[in-house]
């Protein structure tokens, strides 16, 4: 419908007042409520020195699906920073990636790889 040449949506007004509704936000705690905000989870990928970037990179590939190029960064920045964050997300599927790294399973290229990767999650800021 159109009013004094405004386009008026009547599924955003109240339909007696046509009045747009208000919301009285207390605090930000509230504000955070209402607005249904869940609380980020990063996925850390930590370093060792017993999996070939090989594997780092096709374990992210296949478990993130992060290109070829993007793995290759953050194998990159593992190997040089100690860590990295490859996922962020809501708690319950950070916690899901991170059992998925943690099972990856060792680097066959390396006779002294003995098991996947360590990750863990942390809140993300």
């Amino acid at each position: 419908m159109i009013e004094n040449g405004i386009e008026v949506f009547h599924t955003f007004f109240d339909s007696e007042s046509r009045s747009l509704p208000t919301t009285k936000i207390k605090n930000l705690s509230e504000l955070k409520t209402s607005l249904r905000i869940t609380r980020q989870y990063n996925v850390v990928l930590l370093d060792d020195n017993d999996h070939t970037y090989e594997y780092v990179i096709e374990m992210l590939r296949e478990i993130f699906g992060h290109s070829r190029v993007r793995a290759f960064e953050m194998a990159c920045t593992v190997d040089l920073m100690g860590r990295v964050v490859v996922f962020t997300s809501t708690r319950k599927s950070a916690e899901e990636k991170q059992t998925q790294i943690l099972s990856y399973g060792p680097d066959w290229r390396l006779a002294r790889s003995n098991g996947s990767m360590k990750a863990m999650i942390e809140p993300a800021e």
